[in-house]
């Protein structure tokens, strides 16, 4: 197929980039490319993820000439137009905190990149009241063991055709999902993992491997806290990464309410009606008073 569009332009999408050669794939097909030196005088350049359009040439040396417009952009790891966040969450060992899911998610949601909740090892304890928490809260969210293929093919149904990455401290399964999710990935994950059991906190490189009819995100060092420095951690915003405060949004007595204890405040009548989780609700006022006296350039 990459014959017949020789001399011509098409579109793909950046799976990997190495040594100043970027790697497209064009339907199915990968074409190596470089970048045109318009991008270097605009200081930006593709990165994995980026929907670009390609110059295909009849000698070979083919060329990205333009990056299409980002849905999304992470600076680290450096990742663009990310579908779903997958927060993998132990049942037990490690126990969940709530308060570190509340701020992925709200991370993600900030970023506009949908958040995906797995509690694995559910053999060994079930998590029914978080997963109700949080399917209230307007995620989605599934219950897993290692075998269970019933909730395997579900989670994979809800992945089909969507950019994804994985998130999950260590301990939580995040490996053996993907690879039961994902069979044909089984060596490059286990590459994957090597690499990042030698180089956790100093590798930054993204690659895409195709998954079905989407793909996963190989993301070293992916962590908690890169995610968080990407949101907007601004009090007047924090409000609106909390889906289920929406449509109580507005309604509250005084229009500078903030939902912590204000008379009149919708989204406390919410909470007392039992609409919204009330961990959730902490974990707000928590993350409300990390970020309260933060000044705007102190944000960055």
């Amino acid at each position: 197929m990459i014959n017949d569009m020789k001399d011509s332009f098409v579109l793909g999408t950046v799976i990997k980039l190495t040594g100043g050669f970027y790697y497209v794939d064009i339907d199915g097909e990968v074409l190596e490319c470089k970048a045109r030196g318009v991008f270097r005088k605009r200081e930006e350049s593709p990165v994995v993820g980026d929907k670009v359009r390609v110059a295909v040439k009849d000698d070979g040396y083919h060329s990205i000439e333009e990056i299409l417009e980002r849905k999304n952009f992470l600076v680290r790891p450096a990742l663009s137009n990310l579908d779903v966040l997958v927060i993998v969450v132990s049942s037990v060992q490690p126990v969940p905190n709530t308060l570190v899911i509340d701020k992925l998610t709200a991370a993600a949601v900030s970023l506009g990149i949908m958040p995906f909740i797995v509690f694995s090892k559910t053999d060994l304890q079930e998590c029914e009241s978080l997963i109700k928490a949080y399917t209230k809260a307007g995620f989605k969210s599934f219950s897993y063991f290692d075998g269970d293929k019933d909730s395997v093919d579900e989670i994979r149904n809800a992945l089909s055709g969507k950019l994804v990455a994985f998130i999950g401290n260590s301990g939580v399964g995040k490996s053996t999902l993907i690879n039961n999710l994902y069979p044909e990935l089984q060596l490059q994950t286990g590459e994957i993992s090597m690499k990042l059991g030698r180089g956790r906190h100093t590798t930054r490189t993204v690659e895409l491997f195709k998954a079905g009819d989407g793909y996963v995100a190989d993301t070293p060092g992916f962590s908690t806290m890169d995610l968080e420095r990407y949101s907007l951690w601004d009090k007047e915003q924090l409000m609106y990464c909390f889906p289920e405060f929406e449509e109580y949004l507005g309604k509250c007595q005084f229009t500078s309410c903030m939902h912590i204890c204000e008379k009149g405040c919708a989204v406390l009548e919410a909470l007392e009606n039992g609409e919204i989780a009330p961990s959730r609700h902490e974990s707000y006022k928590l993350m409300y008073d990390e970020v309260k006296d933060i000044k705007p350039w102190q944000r960055n």
